[in-house]
């Protein structure tokens, strides 16, 4: 029962994958310092200091903490008040060959900033399979819906046809494009490194009785360990925050696009064109059964809107930084960067749910034209009279009056568009009648639409999906089940 009287975080406890909750785990954190500091003695003992053998292989056996270790450093930050050193403590207890060489020559900032940016770039990582794989099933959905006709909208009110799938590249595009940003924010993601309390490694320039090479080497073999290509070159106590607002910046950006995708299909919904899925037990509303609330969509909606929020915490955060440091940017990075990576994996996990169930009405769809493509259809109905000996302006003044007439049925009467009918009842048009259906056909009114989808999904999705690592998460992945 204590955790239900305690508040905790929905994006964890409801509605985030494991990996990614696991990722900004208290048990995977110290875990991670802890192959920090192992990190960094076997670069120190590699480079010459005095540390033992056992030192090294206790540190390695004692990476993972028991819950018994956890009170231990429970314990310890409440009497230290230093989270940093009540672990050095913990890891001692369980590592006493290690106790004298744990956390030498760094400061709080060796572990929690270069731990950071190790989760930052795993996080990363996670989004971008996740968001391959939802290219990939909106994909499916753009190539099967290629050339199904429906109506265009600008304003929200009826253009020019497009179709289903042509409709649907346009969300995809926009995922590239987020594709894009969020691998280059973590292809040039750096690591902090070994650069002391205020970034001038002088305690480390100490230990090596100020053997400037060595630092150097130190710096670079720790980097390598804990898997990163390069160091940034210079840093205060803390990497630069600005490289936060670098990382945050295309999560939200794909947080707008995710907005727009998740609006779209509730407004399709609306129209009952498209919907979302919905189980057979699903309940849309408490009080009116029969309602089918796009709630998937919903969601992706509200969490893009905190995802994109979000950003303004990095940006102001990294503008107040004095100088080598000030620690009022702690509390706000503790909550600000789990819950974007939260967020976003919650948003791609639901548009992916959403994806994969898609169910498309193609005879609404077909009715909805209907009522809107004889207006439409005027310019044709007069370029097919001239062709056959007819006046252009006559042909012209007689279509205006028969869609005045047309228009008033539907907006005064609440009846259907009868401006075809009109048209096949007056003898003018004679010329063209057996051309009618031929020349309201929907499939000739959607342009390159069917071509644009072919040539797009071959020429900039495949590419794009075609690196190993995108790949293999293709094809391990099953659809996505919500929990809620």
């Amino acid at each position: 029962m204590d955790a239900l009287e305690t508040y905790q975080t929905p994006l964890s406890s409801r509605y985030a994958s494991k990996d990614m909750a696991n990722l900004f785990s208290p048990a995977k954190r110290f875990r991670t310092w802890r192959e920090l500091w192992l990190n960094l003695a076997i670069a120190e003992k590699q480079l010459g200091l005095p540390i033992a053998d056992e030192a090294i292989e206790q540190m390695k056996a004692n990476l993972d903490l028991t819950p018994e270790q956890f009170d231990i450093a429970a314990k310890e930050e409440k009497k230290r008040r230093h989270d940093v050193m009540a672990h050095v403590h913990t890891f001692g207890q369980v590592a006493p060959a290690a106790a004298g060489i744990i956390h030498l020559g760094a400061t709080s900032c060796y572990v929690t900033d270069n731990a950071d940016l190790i989760f930052i770039r795993t996080g990363l990582t996670y989004l971008l399979k996740s968001l391959a794989v939802l290219i990939s099933r909106l994909s499916v959905f753009a190539h099967d819906n290629r050339a199904l006709p429906t109506l265009g909208f600008t304003h929200f009110q009826p253009a020019q046809l497009t179709t289903v799938g042509k409709r649907a590249t346009l969300w995809i595009q926009e995922l590239l494009w987020d594709l894009r940003n969020i691998k280059r924010a973590r292809d040039d993601l750096g690591f902090r490194g070994v650069k002391g309390t205020t970034g001038t490694q002088a305690s480390f320039l100490a230990l090596f009785d100020g053997d400037h090479d060595k630092v150097e080497e130190l710096d670079r073999l720790v980097t390598k360990l804990s898997g990163f290509q390069y160091a940034y070159p210079v840093t205060g106590q803390t990497y630069s925050r600005k490289i936060d607002i670098d990382v945050l910046a295309p999560l939200a950006s794909l947080g707008a696009t995710a907005h727009k995708i998740g609006t779209d299909l509730r407004l399709l919904a609306n129209l009952k064109e498209i919907e979302e899925p919905f189980e057979s037990t699903q309940i849309g509303s408490s009080a009116m059964a029969y309602k089918r609330n796009p709630m998937r969509c919903e969601r992706v909606c509200s969490l893009s809107r905190h995802l994109q929020v979000l950003h303004q915490n990095a940006l102001m955060t990294s503008s107040v930084q004095w100088f080598e440091r000030t620690l009022d940017d702690s509390a706000n990075r503790r909550v600000t960067l789990p819950e974007a990576f939260l967020t976003a994996d919650i948003v791609l996990s639901t548009l992916r749910n959403v994806s994969e169930g898609l169910v498309v009405y193609p005879n609404v769809i077909a009715r909805r034209i209907a009522q809107e493509l004889p207006f439409m259809a005027t310019e044709n109905l007069i370029m097919a009279m001239v062709k056959r000996g007819g006046d252009r302006q006559e042909a012209h003044e007689k279509i205006r009056v028969l869609s005045h007439e047309a228009a008033y049925q539907v907006k005064n009467l609440g009846r259907e568009n009868d401006l075809i009918e009109r048209v096949r009842k007056d003898p003018y048009f004679d010329p063209i009648k057996d051309e009618l259906d031929q020349l309201l056909d929907p499939r000739t009114f959607v342009g390159r639409a069917p071509e644009q989808v072919d040539r797009f999904l071959k020429e900039w999705v495949e590419p794009a999906l075609t690196e190993e690592e995108l790949q293999e998460a293709l094809a391990k992945t099953d659809k996505v089940e919500l929990n809620v």
